[in-house]
């Protein structure tokens, strides 16, 4: 076709990056299609450079991230049992606190992290009160190391100490275990900051009385299939991550029948009952550890650049990378932008917080916001958001779960193994939907809603890829 003849049809226009052209046709009545376009790694010559160093090897690439991946599908982690956090997190021993997110000393943890480990310190009777308390936080005897390096997850302020009672997760194909404490609730509780009186109360009840019901049923019930419970939420309208009411029933009827088998006082056995009920974030300490598990597994394969951590403590967002083992590249913990709490502000919330991205991570939370549209009531948005949030994230990940799908998409599988190289080349960031903690220490939770990772983490991450391969 010549080109006068070109123009004497109707032109289907499809203007790519500024869109001054696209604009001058809309103005006069032309149909046209905008494509937002920006070059790979937003430009910048080192992440181009890294990105092709990468593709040089990008055969070795793709083997190392099939295998991860079939990692990931395979893994099967088991509710196993309770244990006293010293007896069974590998590493937890003398003064120490475990604490979600990157390593962080106290100069620089953020206020809701500081309020927590004064609670743990409490908790533990290493002091008479909190002041005592924040002195002896302060004073270098006190070790803190990352949940994450010790087989454990938290969240938000993800403190585990010492006393604390802790569930065992077992991921039975591959043999690894995983941990985190059990979950106190929403409000005033330790996770979100909080420390007083009553804080401290109900956790030494779950040692003394929940825990020790919940043990017994276990050994009872001889393992809970968390991998199983994870697939029928995405069926019934949670996602895993902040939406946890189908997941808490189901763990709920698995529990209950043998927790009456216990032989514990009557009294007793109602109570743990009671608060399972009405904390619909009991599952969230299962899927945690459950999603922990299946990615440990899947940690330190060569060549992959599948992402195996992503987390925070408030103060910095950190991830890691199955083929670079367990080193941290970190950015500064955005703000969450959502739904806050009657007579709060933006102005009083921490930056984000907490090891449940773990559950984003491992393919649901965010990944799966399409299975529990409900969820935006909770973080912000629309119904149809929670679909397109889905759907973004299949541009970043390696494949499509095996076992974890979501009916409003067909029964596609989420999203799953976040690869480094297609974040950074895309500049397509993870979902996370999260909750959000006070500012300060000793207030708690404020609300809840969406962040993002800052694009630091990933590009730290692809630049020691391509330096290591």
């Amino acid at each position: 076709m010549g080109i006068s003849e070109l123009f004497r049809e109707k032109l289907a226009v499809v203007n790519i990056g500024v869109p001054l052209f696209f604009n001058d046709l809309e103005k006069q009545g032309h149909e046209a299609v905008q494509v937002d376009w920006t070059p790979p790694a937003g430009g910048d010559p080192r992440l181009i450079a890294a990105l092709e160093r990468l593709e040089a090897v990008s055969g070795r690439i793709e083997e190392a991230n099939r295998q991860t991946f079939e990692i990931i599908n395979a893994a099967h982690p088991y509710l196993e049992g309770i244990g006293t956090a010293r007896d069974v997190i590998p590493g937890l021993e003398g003064r120490m606190l475990l604490h979600a997110g990157p390593p962080i000393a106290w100069p620089r943890m953020s206020g809701p992290l500081r309020g927590a480990m004064i609670g743990a310190i409490l908790y533990e009777g290493w002091a008479r009160d909190a002041s005592e308390a924040e002195r002896l936080a302060a004073s270098g005897e006190i070790a803190y190391s990352p949940c994450h390096e010790h087989g454990a997850v938290g969240p938000m302020a993800g403190v585990v100490s010492p006393s604390m009672p802790v569930f065992i997760i077992h991921n039975r194909t591959h043999g690894n275990y995983t941990y985190c404490t059990i979950n106190e609730g929403l409000g005033k509780v330790l996770r979100f900051g909080a420390y007083g009186p009553e804080v401290l109360q109900r956790l030494k009840w779950i040692e003394t009385e929940l825990a020790p019901t919940l043990k017994k049923a276990l050994e009872l019930s001889g393992g809970i299939d968390l991998k199983s419970i994870i697939a029928q939420i995405l069926h019934m309208g949670d996602e895993g991550h902040n939406r946890n009411k189908a997941g808490t029933s189901l763990a709920f009827r698995a529990l209950a029948p043998f927790m009456v088998q216990t032989g514990v006082d009557r009294e007793i056995i109602r109570k743990c009952l009671v608060f399972i009920d009405k904390n619909d974030h009991f599952f969230l300490n299962l899927s945690m550890p459950a999603c922990k598990a299946v990615l440990d597994a899947a940690s330190g394969v060569p060549y992959s650049t599948l992402v195996t951590t992503m987390s925070r403590n408030g103060t910095e967002f950190g991830v890691r990378v199955s083929g670079t083992g367990q080193a941290w590249f970190t950015g500064p913990a955005n703000i969450v932008e959502g739904l806050l709490f009657p007579g709060y502000t933006a102005a009083d919330a921490n930056p984000d917080l907490g090891d449940s991205a773990i559950t984003e991570t491992a393919g649901i939370g965010g990944f799966a916001m399409a299975a529990a549209p409900a969820i935006v009531q909770f973080v912000g948005g629309s119904a149809p958001d929670a679909l397109e949030y889905s759907k973004l994230m299949y541009q970043i990940t390696y494949g499509e779960n095996g076992m974890y799908t979501i009916p409003a998409l067909d029964f596609r599988g989420t999203p799953t193994g976040i690869d480094v190289r297609k974040v950074v080349e895309s500049g397509i960031l993870p979902n996370i939907n999260t909750g959000i903690a006070h500012k300060d220490p000793g207030v708690g939770q404020v609300g809840a809603g969406l962040v993002k990772p800052p694009r630091e983490c990933f590009e730290k991450a692809l630049l020691a890829l391509a330096e290591a391969l």
